[in-house]
């Protein structure tokens, strides 16, 4: 276990590398941030976004939070959310989850987990929605990594949900929606490569939320956001 000490002596080993390949390094990741990355991940600490998407500082925007969740009620997220979208015009927003996540492996247990018992009742409705499929798989590690894969797929219908994704989408044809989870047994991410052309076009009508965005399809005679993305070449894509 690294202590406490060795971890500044690891930023000064750090610092010196990058700066001997790249004498102006961090003057140009002080001088401003383009990530082309939204990652919403689990706080996990064996699942860091940078290290296994093998990026540089400053190409992912990163929020990570127990189960990788985006709650409709938690701020913190949406404003994110919101930020990396309208501000920062990212071009991926990508929900990735991992088998073997702690979170939603307690949602599957019925047990009082005291405050966590409001955060973890979003992973069980995710039971709720898919409980047929899940019931139905006897092996029950089998059945917690399928659990896994649906929370992704939840959390990217919630991210498709916000006015700020479908706004943004009329207006600059991204952002694309990704599900991901990590296998930590091997290292490998999968695309879960989701198909919403059936779930979307049945939540389209509920969830088309921004007045703004309905104005602008009305005037370009443009469908909406949610209804673009069943189409091959259209979106927010969800891959």
């Amino acid at each position: 276990m690294t202590s406490y000490q060795q971890i500044f002596e690891n930023n000064q080993k750090w610092v010196a590398e990058h700066s001997a390949n790249a004498p102006d390094f961090f003057t140009q990741l002080a001088s401003s941030q383009a990530p082309d990355y939204l990652y919403i991940g689990c706080s996990d600490s064996r699942v860091t976004a940078e290290e296994l998407m093998g990026v540089a500082p400053g190409e992912v925007f990163v929020h990570r939070n127990i189960a990788n969740m985006v709650v409709n009620n938690d701020l913190n997220s949406l404003s994110v959310l919101e930020y990396a979208v309208r501000h920062l015009h990212v071009k991926h927003i990508v929900v990735c989850g991992h088998y073997g996540c702690g979170g939603v492996k307690a949602a599957m247990q019925p047990k009082d987990l005291g405050i966590l018992n409001p955060w973890l009742r979003n992973i069980r409705d995710v039971y709720r929605l898919h409980h047929a499929e899940l019931d139905a798989i006897a092996d029950i590690d089998a059945r917690y990594d399928r659990l896994v894969e649906l929370n992704v797929q939840e959390q990217c219908v919630n991210v498709l949900k916000s006015a700020v994704v479908q706004e943004q989408y009329l207006l600059h044809k991204i952002p694309v929606v990704h599900g991901w989870v990590f296998d930590l047994r091997t290292g490998l991410l999968k695309d879960l490569k989701l198909d919403y052309e059936h779930i979307l076009h049945n939540i389209q009508q509920i969830y088309d939320l921004s007045d703004e965005v309905t104005q602008a399809r009305n005037e370009k005679k443009e469908p909406s956001p949610a209804a673009e993305i069943t189409e091959a070449a259209e979106g927010p894509k969800v891959a």
